[in-house]
């Protein structure tokens, strides 16, 4: 059995690490509101611009000069996996909820006889996904210097996904990320975002007839790369909101955890102690007694 001096100093380590938990959970809750906001009036831009896009592209679908971001290259051997997750930790499973949805996607592909290759932002899925797809990763893009995400940011990476899909490098590109719910729930979600699925809706055709000018596949060719920098930012931002979400309810957990180890760590030292001075006491007596 270990000693109340042991004991002593498990139980102030334990509330050491309350402290630090809690201080966590407040910082996180902090940055939430900010991140939150951020991710939501996102939406409503990304969702317009594909939903606009849709009803441009439902009207080249199957022209001979429809760009090939929406065309496809007419093959579906090659699958990039753009896979977005966080740059720290001690967020649950926000960073592996999300390996784990990529994963499986590359799994079942490979098991159709498609090749796949991953293209990881963040830290975190890099680190869990090179253990099994080493080989299979083409590139990595670190965001731990970026103090507040920008446009800028998806537009890099826009940029390097356009790159390799221009030098034939592939043929189908997702988009995995984890959308915000709430603070206790945070969705991993796959997003093909190369060629564009073009919308059901969109694509029946509607009611009312437009013409555009410049011709449709014009307007494509300069609307569909910005697309994809939008989708891609929308992703960060709802990656930003579901990491600092998922933290505070991790940390606001491991808080409760280190308070009931607090309690039953006294409750144990308490009573130790109480022996220990009960057993010294019938030792006082037993000399009295003897002499």
């Amino acid at each position: 059995m270990a000693s109340l001096k042991d004991m002593r100093v498990r139980i102030a380590s334990t509330k050491a690490t309350q402290k630090i938990t809690k201080a966590m959970q407040m910082v996180a809750a902090s940055k939430l509101r900010r991140a939150q906001t951020a991710a939501e009036a996102a939406r409503p831009y990304a969702n317009k611009m594909s939903a606009v896009i849709s009803n441009i592209a439902s009207a080249a679908v199957g022209s001979p000069g429809a760009p090939v971001l929406l065309a496809g290259t007419g093959r579906d051997q090659v699958h990039l996996l753009l896979v977005c997750t966080g740059e720290r930790g001690l967020s649950g499973a926000f960073n592996s909820s999300i390996v784990r949805l990529a994963r499986e996607r590359a799994l079942a592909l490979a098991a159709q006889g498609k090749e796949v290759k991953f293209f990881c932002v963040g830290r975190k899925g890099y680190e869990q996904l090179r253990r099994q797809f080493d080989k299979q990763i083409v590139e990595h893009m670190d965001l731990r210097s970026v103090r507040q995400l920008g446009f800028v940011n998806a537009e890099e990476i826009a940029k390097k996904v356009l790159a390799r899909f221009d030098n034939g490098e592939f043929d189908v590109c997702t988009l995995f990320y984890s959308q915000f719910k709430s603070v206790i729930a945070q969705v991993p979600t796959a997003q093909q975002i190369i060629p564009l699925v073009v919308e059901e809706g969109a694509a029946n055709g509607s009611a009312t007839s437009y013409e555009y000018e410049p011709e449709e596949d014009e307007i494509l060719t300069r609307l569909l790369p910005r697309n994809l920098a939008v989708q891609i930012f929308r992703a960060l931002l709802e990656n930003n909101a579901s990491f600092y979400g998922a933290q505070m309810s991790a940390m606001d957990n491991a808080t409760r955890n280190a308070g009931e180890m607090i309690r039953k760590q006294t409750l144990v030292y308490n009573r130790t102690r109480q022996a220990q001075i009960t057993k010294e006491l019938i030792e006082i007596i037993s000399g009295a007694e003897a002499v």
